[in-house]
Order: structure tokens, then C-alpha cells, then sequence
């Protein structure tokens, strides 16, 4: 499920490190099955810990590393957990430690999901704020504000928060209308399923991971209506049980391969996702030139022609999703003529434009907008994975590129991707994994000479 970014043998005077390894300038072409979905499987397994009585089975769980972690977060916290291929069992009766472990939220932010089941269940919470990719400023205060509505006493000591909830009551929550919260909305929404009375979340999340959990959670016994939608009615229940949920396909992983199709000249059909999921982002690929067809769970992107320019706007659903903006810059650092793209959800997003630079792309950045003027061609490099989306988006970029591409520390990309490099060698990619050697001294993931190749995997 993991990898292991770093080896460093102590009687040795070299480290061992993964890499993705590309070999640009093929057009990607036929069928990718689509894997289970990163951002709904982790409040899903999260919102497990609210069933005080039998087990819950959750199906098609991607076999990623953040999926592991949370995992472990749950065994941490008194659950029994077991894997038996792409789905997992979790039986909370006995949950009793409400004291989150610091190790594992800082690596994943989605680890704050956790915070909502033990208040509701246990009326107490330990849990640090949380860590994950490189973003830029991204509050839990909007989770800690609903917490103190519904009753609970909450204190920030020491980079943690620190809750008791003697009382534990339904409340009206507005959130933040311009940048509605799927992390907030998602835990006040499992948070109120135990509580006295109702609950209503004022312009909550609408997207597609919001809906999936509400309707586990209604599995579970809750009585939640109005996901979906920006106002979401929640009436709590005395109990919740174990229940039998499948999580639908992941639409972020669905649109890189779509973008990879643009920037190779490709044609791309994904399997497994409706349509629907991603509304604006598919109308952007076509203003871009790609030729877009789809059924109920199938989209194809074709190439037709060169690339055109296309401005895009990050948005919360169903806007264009911030997520799916990397692999769409990367894209656009291809076409002809210049594009905007403005992110208004993370002002970190942008910290891989850098290493595209170094690929040879044309792209300047004004406070929150990257404009992007197309090249004819990307130039193969050596760059460093800056987050989760960014990473993948370095090996969209070493796929239309020129060369010889390695992306360094892609202990980021086996975050959220299943099985990445497998399926793009299934579309005809030259690509692989593979293990180097580097000296000791080298420490920026970058080297002058071509490190020892140990072992490849694809």
C-alpha cells in the first residue's frame, strides 16, 4: 500500500530513493479503469467510528497510502480493522481512546475527520491540527466553531485541539459561502448524526464526496436530507449501526487521465465514473480542443487537434475543482496561445509551477492567476513532486515532454493514485518506477550525474 520515499543505510555512503521515470512524446490510447475515490473513502472510514454496535463493510477502497493511514488512525483509536482486497471491515464498538496520535494526523490532513465521531461518541477529543501536502493555509476553524455550537469546550494548546462536550446539541451552522468547506461540512454532518435535536449547515458542500458519505451515514441510521444541496437538515438518532457501503469512483483520478490524453495527443476512455461528476472541467477540455464523448459511466478524451488556450477558475462544485487544476495548467503549458488560470480555493497549488519551468513552459504568476503562454514543446528534467496533484502533474508533463522525465518524491503521488504508473503503462506510456542510488551529500532530489539504477518496477 505504501512506499518507502528514502532508505539510508548508516554503513553506507548512499541513500536509496524512488522515482517515477518517463519517457515522453508517446500518445496515450485506449481504456483506464477508474479506482475507488480518495476524497470520499477517508470521511467514510472516518464516520465508521460512529457505530457503536456491528461492523461496518465498506467496497472499492483504493489501495493508497493516505487510505493506510487512516487505517491506522482508526486501529490507534480502538477499532479492529482487516483488508480482504479492495474492501475494508471495520468493527468501533470498542472505541475508547480519544486521544488522536500525533504522527499520524500531521501526515494527512483528512485525519481531522476523526475529531467529529469521537466527540459525538465519546464526548471528548484530542486530536493536533492536521498536516497533509503543502497547500498553503488551510484552518480547521470552521470545524472547531461548530463544535462549540453544538456544545462541546474547546481549547488550541500546543498545535492540537483539546474538546469536551458536556452537552451535545444540534445547532444552525453557517459556513463560509464564497469557499463552502467539504472538510466542515463533512464532519459537522457526522458530528450531529449522534446529537440531541437538529442540525442545519447553512451553504454546505455540495459536492460529490459530501453526498456519498450522507448517504452511508443514513445507512448507519443517521437522518440527514438536503446533500447536494447548500442546505443540509440533519436530526439526530440515539444510535448508529454498522452498514454495507461502496465507495463510487475516484473523478479527480478520472480527469488527470483525460488531461494526459490532451497533452499526448491521445485518445483516453475512463470507466467507472458518471459524467455528472465532472460538469465544468469535461466543458473546459473541449473548449481546449479535445473531442469529449460519455455515457452513464464512461467518458473518452480525443485528441482532434493542436491544443487551444482555455481560461479556468478554481471553484467549490460544481465549479472547476482545484484538484483538477495541475493537471490542467500542465496542459495548457502545451497549447497555443495564452491562458489565465486563477485559484481562488489554495495559494499553494501553484508551488509546482516552478519545476514545469524547468521544463521549458512559459508561465508567470500574478498573486492568485498563472498565466500560461503554450510552447510546441515541454523538455525532459529532473523534478520534485511538491504535493499530491503537482506530482501527478510532472508525470502528465513528462508524458507530453521531450526525453527523459524522473519525478522525485512520489511518496505524494501513492497518496491518492492507485496502481498510477500500471495503468499508464495499460494506455501505452513508456514509464516506470524505479529505485536509485544517490550520494549521501545530495540532498535536493536533484543530481548531475545519472544515479545507479538498482531495480524498476512498473
Amino acid at each position: 500500500m505504501s512506499t518507502t520515499p528514502m532508505n539510508r543505510d548508516p554503513k553506507s555512503n548512499v541513500r536509496t530513493e524512488e522515482r517515477i521515470v518517463v519517457l515522453g512524446g508517446v500518445p496515450l490510447s485506449g481504456e483506464v479503469p477508474i479506482s475507488g475515490s480518495k476524497n470520499s473513502s477517508l470521511p467514510i472510514l472516518a464516520a465508521s467510528l460512529l457505530a457503536s454496535r456491528g461492523q461496518c463493510v465498506l467496497h472499492n477502497v483504493p489501495d493508497i497510502s493516505d487510505v493506510g493511514t487512516m487505517c491506522d488512525m482508526l486501529v490507534a483509536l480502538g477499532a479492529d480493522v482487516r483488508r480482504e482486497g479492495q474492501t475494508v471491515i471495520i468493527d468501533a464498538e470498542n472505541l475508547s481512546v480519544h486521544r488522536a496520535p500525533d504522527e499520524l494526523v500531521r501526515t494527512m490532513r483528512a485525519s481531522f475527520y476523526v475529531a467529529a465521531p469521537l466527540l459525538a461518541r465519546l464526548r471528548r477529543a484530542e486530536v493536533p491540527l492536521p498536516g497533509g501536502c503543502v497547500l498553503g493555509d488551510r484552518p480547521v476553524n470552521y470545524h472547531i466553531d461548530a463544535f462549540r455550537k453544538m456544545g462541546a469546550e474547546i481549547s488550541v494548546e500546543h498545535g492540537a485541539m483539546h474538546a469536551h462536550a458536556p452537552r451535545w446539541e444540534g445547532a444552525t451552522i453557517y459556513l463560509e459561502p464564497r469557499n463552502s468547506s467539504v472538510g466542515a461540512t463533512v464532519n459537522i454532518m457526522m458530528a450531529s448524526c449522534l446529537a440531541d435535536g437538529e442540525t442545519t449547515i447553512e451553504n454546505a458542500a455540495r459536492e460529490p464526496e459530501v453526498v456519498n458519505c450522507a448517504s452511508f451515514l443514513n445507512k448507519m441510521g443517521g437522518k440527514i436530507s438536503g446533500a447536494g444541496t447548500s442546505t443540509i437538515n440533519i436530526s439526530g438518532v440515539k444510535v448508529l449501526s454498522g452498514a454495507e457501503h461502496s465507495i463510487f469512483n475516484d473523478r479527480i483520478e478520472a480527469g488527470t487521465f483525460l488531461a494526459a490524453a490532451g497533452i499526448t495527443g491521445g485518445d483516453v476512455t475512463v470507466r467507472g465514473l458518471a459524467p455528472s461528476h465532472l460538469p465544468v472541467y469535461l466543458d473546459r477540455l473541449g473548449e481546449a480542443g479535445l473531442q469529449i464523448t460519455s455515457g452513464d459511466d464512461w467518458i473518452r478524451a480525443c485528441a482532434v487537434g493542436p491544443l487551444r488556450a482555455t481560461d479556468i477558475a478554481t471553484a467549490p462544485f460544481p465549479g472547476f475543482a482545484t484538484d483538477l487544476q495541475p493537471p490542467f495548467l500542465t496542459m495548457m503549458c502545451c497549447s497555443e496561445g495564452r491562458s489565465a488560470i486563477e485559484e481562488n480555493l489554495y495559494d499553494g497549488r501553484f508551488n509546482f509551477v516552478s519545476e514545469l519551468t524547468r521544463m521549458g513552459a512559459d508561465i508567470t504568476r500574478k498573486e492568485n492567476v498563472a498565466i500560461v503562454r503554450g510552447v510546441a514543446k515541454l523538455s525532459g528534467a529532473v523534478v520534485e513532486s511538491s504535493d499530491l496533484r503537482a506530482g501527478a502533474a510532472l508525470v502528465l508533463a513528462g508524458l507530453g515532454a521531450e526525453g527523459r522525465t524522473e519525478v522525485t518524491k512520489i511518496e505524494y503521488i501513492d497518496r491518492g493514485y492507485e496502481n498510477l504508473v500500471a495503468k499508464l503503462r495499460g494506455l501505452n506510456a513508456q514509464v516506470v518506477r524505479q529505485t536509485v542510488e544517490l550520494p549521501l551529500l545530495e540532498s535536493s532530489g536533484r543530481v548531475n550525474e545519472t544515479p545507479h539504477l538498482r531495480s524498476a518496477a512498473g
